[in-house]
């Protein structure tokens, strides 16, 4: 079983997803961190996560089925 369903076993699917996901240490250092873009559609939703990061003023990239998402609010420049 992964750790955040015994970590939050009573909070809802989605919701024990998104605190794993926003409580990393990774992001909570203002990091990066990488997720599958099957498990964001399969256990959030793309309407849900959009929601998310606007909430926190994240960005997010997609790119060969993974999503890259900026854990700060700096502006996110595409280099090539």
């Amino acid at each position: 079983m992964a750790s955040w369903k015994k970590a939050c076993p009573s909070l809802p699917h989605r919701d024990a997803w998104l605190l794993q996901l926003f409580q990393s240490q990774t992001a909570a250092k203002s990091g990066v961190v990488r997720r599958q873009k099957r498990d964001i559609e399969r256990l959030l939703g793309w309407e849900r996560f959009r929601q998310e990061l606007n909430h926190r003023g994240f960005h997010a990239v997609e790119n060969a089925g993974q999503v890259v998402i900026f854990c700060n609010q700096g502006p996110v420049r595409i280099i090539r």
